[in-house]
């Protein structure tokens, strides 16, 4: 079975058996090297595996970018307590679609990553928390799970290195602010989710009180292949200061959407062009937004300047984020999208703080009276106003999110809010 839309540009590493059923099976997993990167990491030890890890440059691949051997360092070295590794598979950011796929195809390269990191930062129980919503993929890694406790590669004296190490897969309820690492801690707890002031961090004062770690889908599952091949060669791919490789899930106005694992550093509009096929029905790129809907939108003339590292998309204007790739023709809404983004943030908030409650809440009644003709110029600047209020104010970051677009279509695409509002003024709407 052929995952589509592969392209030869491709560097498929962690999604190289996209497509393949049988990659779910132990059997098969084994067959073609699985588990080995666990028996190496066991003779090499906690602190050479997060050595390793450091030296790849991984950086955490769930959209804040820190180097996971770093994170991973901050836990205490001489545990008095218990450590607590936990797998964000709550996958929730509008625009993404990687994590479901890791668990949908390859489960035991994921299971084989926690039981490395797990190892590592000398936790004796993990879990993963998965998305409410993800029917299908909990059920491939529950199986995956199940074979695994029974092939002996977790639970009590794995590979009979001595090691006990638990896996618990836990599935959330939906809700988006579950994303949020303290979020994940807070319902994993059983406690309502919502976010926690930091700091303690949650490497002193994690899930259960404990120290913790909190590591995304893609990050742990290309753990396996650095502990196999080394760091060096990881930073083989990417750039020096974003290396390695990054599932890209690019959707929208393009002819072949879909995930898609490419070097860092890789040109935006390469991505588009050749890798997706270029835009539909031939028509004009008009906005990207490169890190999911929480990061600011790029025009056409940043896109044309814009390589897909974290950097890179810095520069550029925006922020890679989870990189999942939003791509608009030159017939898309821009008011109308914008809107319908600030709504799911305001529906999606939690509403412990108070400029994120009301913000978000404020901000849609402004939009969509702009989107529907009702609004002003004055209107403009509230939004404005509102999100500087907004920004870095609350105790997550959804506050924020619900800004960035805001932010940059105002500033890029004024044109069409004004039109909207002098079409309103035309046509008498009170």
């Amino acid at each position: 079975m052929a995952y589509p839309y592969v392209s030869d540009r491709e560097v498929r590493v962690i999604s190289r058996h996209f497509g393949d059923p049988a990659a779910r099976r132990l059997d098969t997993y084994v067959e073609r090297g699985g588990y080995q990167a666990l028996r190496k990491a066991f003779e090499l030890g906690p602190d050479a595996v997060i050595d390793e890890v450091k030296a790849s440059g991984l950086r955490g691949r769930g959209g804040a970018g820190f180097p996971t051997g770093v994170k991973w360092s901050f836990m205490p070295k001489q545990p008095t307590r218990p450590h607590y590794l936990l797998c964000n598979a709550d996958e929730s950011e509008p625009g993404t679609f990687k994590d479901r796929e890791l668990i949908r195809w390859d489960p035991h390269q994921l299971l084989e990553g926690v039981l490395i990191s797990a190892f590592a930062i000398r936790a004796g129980h993990a879990y993963i928390y998965c998305r409410g919503e993800f029917f299908e993929t909990t059920q491939v890694l529950a199986r995956a799970l199940e074979d695994a406790y029974a092939g002996g590669y977790a639970g009590r004296d794995i590979l009979g290195s001595g090691f006990d190490i638990d896996v618990t897969i836990h599935v959330g309820a939906g809700a988006y602010i579950c994303g949020e690492e303290t979020g994940l801690m807070n319902s994993l707890e059983g406690q309502r989710g919502q976010p926690r002031v930091k700091p303690p961090f949650p490497a002193a004062v994690g899930a259960f009180g404990m120290p913790s770690t909190v590591n995304n889908v893609e990050t742990l599952a290309t753990v396996p292949h650095i502990v196999t091949h080394g760091g060096a060669w990881y930073r083989g791919y990417g750039t020096e200061k974003s290396p390695g490789t990054k599932l890209f899930c690019v959707s929208g106005h393009v002819n072949r959407p879909g995930n898609y694992e490419l070097p860092l550093g890789f040109p935006m509009m390469d991505l588009i062009e050749d890798v997706c096929g270029g835009i539909r029905d031939g028509h004009a790129l008009k906005a990207v937004i490169p890190g999911g809907s929480s990061v600011p939108l790029l025009n056409a003339e940043e896109c044309s300047r814009c390589t897909l590292d974290y950097e890179g998309v810095v520069a550029a204007g925006s922020m890679l984020g989870c990189a999942s790739v939003i791509v608009m023709d030159e017939t898309t809404d821009i008011v109308k999208q914008v809107r319908r983004m600030v709504q799911f943030y305001a529906h999606e908030s939690c509403g412990q703080c108070t400029p994120c409650r009301e913000g978000t809440a404020w901000m849609t009644k402004v939009l969509r009276r702009i989107e529907d003709g009702r609004g002003t110029e004055e209107d403009l600047d509230t939004l404005l106003d509102m999100s500087h209020q907004m920004t870095g104010t609350t105790i997550c970051v959804l506050s924020d999110s619900a800004a960035a677009p805001v932010v940059s279509s105002i500033h890029k695409f004024k044109d069409e809010y004004l039109a909207l509002i002098r079409r309103g003024e035309r046509v008498g709407v009170a």
